[in-house]
């Protein structure tokens, strides 16, 4: 039953986002679903309570799909591949995509919560949750908590809750607000020397780059052109060589320089082709391509269709 559910909720490799949208509605019809449309354009988030899935049952060895954020509350050891960690009471525990794991509960009681959501969703227009917040603490999967911590962290994940059944038009916004809440909270926790010093010098590269392709954005004029769109550019910036910079944030991230910079640029598309009436030229120019059917290209290559049909 627990792997039935877990499964349930994995996006397969081998399916489309309409597919996994149309199982989802078909074998959870009592869940408040937004439209699919609004599900490729924001992303994918959920939230669920730990005790109707998670059990002293261990749980498959596996590469989830989804970034995850579990409130535990109840013992038990998270499995890794070159380590096992102990959880004992309670604890936030951060997963991604690049890691596999598995959970095994030690106690019977397995309560708290856990939220859902895909890549996009942690995109925003101003900021990248991921890059900015969530990598911080990447040495720090599991970081335990104590009594008032979990009732902060439970007021959060309880409004979550809230919103996922509530009809606010803006409530996509509003959970990712939680999501940095939780974050946040989870860096106070954690020593400030931790936080404020990147531990390696990969880090501290990678933190520079993401800082640099941030400061590009956004973009509020057809006047502004992007002056750094590739991985040499920012290489040449931050007086490093490309491929070490590539080997630092690939490192770090999971993902290479050039893709962090395409999604970067094609989220920041998106929100140009929704909040403005430039043309699609115009767009094209201002995010650095010098012809418009390259954008064009591009921007199918990221979002499976292309700009025109977006837009409308």
């Amino acid at each position: 039953m627990l792997a039935r559910q877990q499964e349930l909720y994995t996006v397969n490799k081998s399916e489309s986002l309409e597919d996994f949208y149309n199982r989802l509605k078909i074998n959870r019809p009592e869940m408040v679903m937004p439209s699919l449309s609004m599900v490729k354009d924001m992303g994918h988030f959920n939230v669920f309570r730990r005790s109707n899935y998670c059990s002293i049952t261990p749980s498959p060895y596996s590469r989830r799909d989804f970034y995850k954020i579990s409130l535990i509350i109840g013992s038990g050891i998270l499995h890794y591949p070159d380590k096992s960690i102990e959880v004992k009471e309670r604890a936030l525990l951060f997963t991604n995509p690049n890691i596999p794991y598995a959970w095994e509960g030690i106690s019977e009681k397995q309560a708290g919560y856990f939220c859902l959501f895909t890549d996009n969703f942690i995109h925003s227009r101003n900021e990248s949750l991921r890059e900015s917040l969530l990598y911080r603490i990447n040495d720090h999967p599991i970081i335990d908590i104590n009594k008032a911590q979990e009732q902060c962290l439970d007021v959060l994940f309880t409004k979550m809750m809230e919103e996922m059944d509530g009809e606010y038009v803006h409530k996509y916004d509003l959970l990712r607000n939680y999501v940095q809440l939780v974050v946040h909270e989870a860096l106070k926790i954690l020593p400030s020397d931790q936080v404020a010093k990147p531990s390696t010098a990969a880090v501290r590269l990678t933190s520079l780059f993401i800082e640099l392709l941030e400061r590009q954005f956004p973009i509020g004029s057809t006047d502004h052109n992007l002056t750094l769109k590739t991985a040499h550019d920012f290489a040449g910036r931050l007086s490093v060589h490309v491929n070490h910079l590539n080997h630092a944030v690939k490192e770090v991230t999971g993902k290479t320089t050039s893709e962090h910079i395409s999604r970067r640029i094609a989220t920041e598309a998106v929100a140009l082709l929704k909040h403005t009436e430039w043309n699609i030229a115009q767009i094209a120019y201002c995010l650095g391509f010098e012809y418009p059917a390259n954008f064009n290209i591009f921007f199918k290559r990221q979002m499976q269709c292309t700009p025109g049909f977006f837009r409308k």
